[in-house]
């Protein structure tokens, strides 16, 4: 009934409209101050895209630091992404993490991030720095909605070495444990303020580099932030 060449050209323009279709956002994960033992610390995490449906271009950035000693550690990813599976996405490109006493380091990043089963939101990445180090992290966090703005967010994260780093206090094998969960309420979606309880605990070489130093292995911490994107 129509012509073959205005079809073509009809579902080349559906194309365009919806599987081109470029966009942006940038998520605030985490903007909180955190607080143990007297100590007062503040912490974030935040990242970004921008792209299509197959090919994007991700930054992460996270990083923490006591209020009346300034930023520990900071990080910024810039990575390529790419859609592998319906819900997961192949990631590669560089990391910098920058250390004010010391020990900064710029990596190569590959990983993969996306939704996993039951909707646990998982990050994993291994890293292989200029000076031959490999490490590596994963991440999972799960919503679970008690009402349609109350919703308990537990999460945890695990960091792996291959090798010792003295200079970094990091040991081989599993060096880190955090487990946690945060209570926010959503104001509105794109805005959302919470409280939680954050527990870490670091194992072998990592824990006894932090011991030397007269710092605790173990480490419980009450959290207040909030939580945006746009």
């Amino acid at each position: 009934m129509f012509d073959p060449a205005e079809m073509a050209a009809s579902r080349e323009q559906l194309r365009i409209e919806n599987g081109e279709v470029r966009a942006s956002s940038v998520i605030i994960d985490q903007l909180e101050a955190s607080f143990s033992d007297g100590e007062e610390a503040y912490g974030f995490d935040v990242q970004g895209w921008t792209g299509g449906d197959i090919n994007r271009f991700w930054w992460k950035s996270e990083g923490e630091g006591e209020f009346d000693g300034g930023l520990e550690e900071a990080e910024l990813q810039a990575l390529y992404s790419r859609a592998i599976r319906p819900f997961f996405d192949f990631q590669t490109g560089v990391r910098q993490t920058y250390r004010p006493d010391g020990g900064d380091r710029t990596d190569l990043v590959v990983g993969i991030q996306g939704l996993a089963p039951y909707w646990f939101e998982v990050d994993a990445a291994a890293f292989l720095s200029t000076k031959g180090e490999l490490t590596a992290r994963a991440e999972a966090e799960y919503d679970q909605r008690i009402t349609n703005r109350w919703i308990v967010q537990p999460r945890a994260e695990v960091v792996l070495s291959a090798e010792d780093i003295p200079e970094l206090r990091v040991g081989s094998g599993l060096s880190s444990l955090q487990v946690g969960a945060r209570l926010r309420y959503e104001f509105r979606k794109e805005f959302a303020p919470y409280v939680g309880l954050e527990w870490t605990k670091s194992f072998g070489n990592t824990a006894d580099f932090l011991e030397a130093d007269g710092r605790s292995s173990e480490d419980t911490r009450f959290v207040v932030g909030i939580r945006t994107w746009f």
